[in-house]
């Protein structure tokens, strides 16, 4: 038997190449169509040249930098098993905290909370909303028709009934107003070094150029013509704009103005609300 031809001698090939361990399973696992954990019970399973050949194109292309998720055509968020593409963001575990904390201000009501998500890409943040709280009236929006394909493709496995709509920012909102107001918009500056990490992604969800803060700016000057009274509008940012952001939603009016800090202890989600 060629050993390299196993489940341990493809790991450890992928391992020579400098491959992370886990993202080596992740691919491994679905080459084969199995859950990672059959791996560690079948070590000495053998590939068939296909599936050999069909692992060593996936390590390639993740040693050059392209997502896990990407690779495998899906990530798991919020409880969620979404699937993604080069068209949308790799959802974040760190954005998880935005979707909690929009779950603790949306009470179960009779009447039903009116949200919305602007810049959706892949659905994360609405859909998982909408899971938790299913009597919310939810709308997820995109200015990318490509991301809403994903979003709308999602909610449909799913079986979530968010609304899509194409739209860049508040335009194609004019009139309606929102109990809750969530983005997790793009917020990198535009020379920021770690960009070239992260080519693999859409640049315009990414960053808007310059010092990051723009379409922080556009969102935050918008939502008091979108929100009901009392409505809350939390935002997802960069570890060093809680500040920027703090002082945009002052200046707009909004109270009761908070951040709170992602699972590595950064200041990542701020928000505030607009008082009756």
């Amino acid at each position: 038997m060629n050993k390299a031809t196993t489940v341990a001698g493809a790991l450890a090939q992928a391992k020579a190449l400098g491959l992370d361990r886990l993202d080596a399973q992740l691919l491994l696992a679905h080459v084969l169509a199995r859950p990672r954990p059959w791996l560690f019970a079948h070590d000495d399973a053998q590939l068939d040249a296909a599936q050999h050949g069909a692992f060593h194109t996936l390590t390639a292309r993740r040693v050059a930098g392209e997502p896990v998720a990407y690779l495998v055509g899906e990530k798991a968020f919020h409880g969620l098993v979404l699937q993604v593409d080069a068209n949308v963001l790799v959802p974040r575990p760190d954005t998880e905290l935005l979707v909690d904390w929009a779950i603790e201000l949306l009470p179960h009501a009779d009447t039903p909370q009116r949200v919305v998500d602007l810049g959706t890409g892949s659905g994360a943040i609405a859909l998982a909303v909408k899971q938790a709280r299913p009597d919310a009236s939810v709308v997820a929006t995109d200015i990318s028709e490509a991301a809403l394909a994903v979003a709308r493709a999602n909610a449909a496995r799913l079986g979530l009934d968010v609304a899509m709509q194409h739209s860049a920012w508040w335009r194609g909102l004019e009139g309606r107003r929102f109990d809750l107001v969530l983005s997790n918009p793009p917020y990198i500056a535009g020379a920021d070094p770690h960009l070239a990490a992260l080519q693999h992604e859409p640049t315009l969800a990414l960053t808007p150029g310059g010092d990051g803060l723009d379409a922080l700016r556009e969102i935050i000057a918008g939502a008091r013509d979108h929100l009901a009274p009392g409505g809350w509008l939390l935002l997802e940012h960069g570890y060093d704009q809680a500040d920027a952001v703090q002082a945009l939603l002052r200046a707009q009016g909004f109270a009761a103005i908070e951040t709170r800090h992602d699972l590595g202890g950064q200041p990542r989600c701020t928000g505030g609300r607009i008082d009756p």
